[in-house]
């Protein structure tokens, strides 16, 4: 990770929200993290543990009903309004009638910034996530995980300090999402953001992160927090090391209530 600097801190954060009859459902209770600036932290956790949830209150999408969080001493909405937030979601949302290049020049053109400007900013952008040739293609000529990666670009394209990223290669096939492990852990040591990725595959998050955080339901709730010590850049080869299979069981091994 880039520095011991502490940039995101949680302290007791829970939900509590009313179900459709009216009773109230304990969505994460009492939940305490530090993130440090340019750590990769994975959410990890079976359906309904709340790792979404968490993600989406660090985005300042959802606000908790108790506890407090700070993103580099501000609040998460001053920190949205800052946009220090980049989003990429499980789906890429491209807007089909949009160039690619386009596609990722669009939060640019909200914020007004000049079109040279813009469209420098897509091709470098286009260029980290290896879409260069594809700049003029429309996002139904494209495979979902070049999909994804147009997600990726216009997530990084404001320049954000932190990636929060919502199980962002789950509909992608096996060998699609390696791939994808491989080019995200490279942007991520090339920007040095700080990567939020929420997850409910073991594996990959081993793989991907500095800490794996295991989230736990019934309520949900921060269960484990595995430090992994395998060494980077990662390679694929690693995933068949005994090393590799101990902290996939480690981790594993770390929920609770499931």
């Amino acid at each position: 990770m880039a520095n011991e600097k502490t940039e995101i801190m949680l302290d007791s954060i829970g939900m509590v929200y009313k179900d459709q009859g009216g009773n109230d459902v304990t969505a994460l209770t009492n939940v305490t993290l530090d993130i440090k600036k340019g750590e990769f932290i994975s959410l990890l956790g079976p359906s309904g543990c709340g790792k979404t949830t968490l993600l989406r209150i660090i985005a300042d999408l959802l606000h908790p009903t108790s506890g407090k969080i700070t993103v580099g001493g501000v609040t998460p909405r001053e920190a949205r309004l800052a946009q220090r937030y980049g989003i990429v979601f499980q789906s890429p949302v491209l807007y089909d009638w949009r160039t690619v290049r386009r596609n990722v020049m669009l939060p640019l053109e909200i914020m007004h910034v000049p079109k040279d400007e813009r469209e420098d900013i897509a091709d470098s952008m286009l260029e980290m996530v290896g879409l260069t040739n594809f700049a003029n293609h429309y996002p139904n000529q494209l495979s979902g995980g070049m999909q994804q990666r147009v997600g990726i670009a216009r997530a990084l394209a404001i320049r954000p300090e932190i990636l929060l990223m919502d199980e962002p290669f789950s509909a992608l096939d096996e060998f699609t999402r390696e791939k994808l492990h491989i080019d995200l852990l490279k942007i991520w040591r090339k920007t040095n953001k700080t990567v939020i990725f929420v997850t409910h595959n073991i594996s990959e998050s081993v793989f991907l992160s500095d800490r794996v955080c295991v989230l736990s339901p019934h309520p949900g709730r921060l269960s484990a927090v595995v430090d992994i010590d395998l060494p980077r850049p990662r390679t694929l080869d690693m995933t068949d090391t005994q090393h590799f299979t101990e902290l996939v069981a480690k981790v594993r091994n770390s929920f609770e209530g499931v």
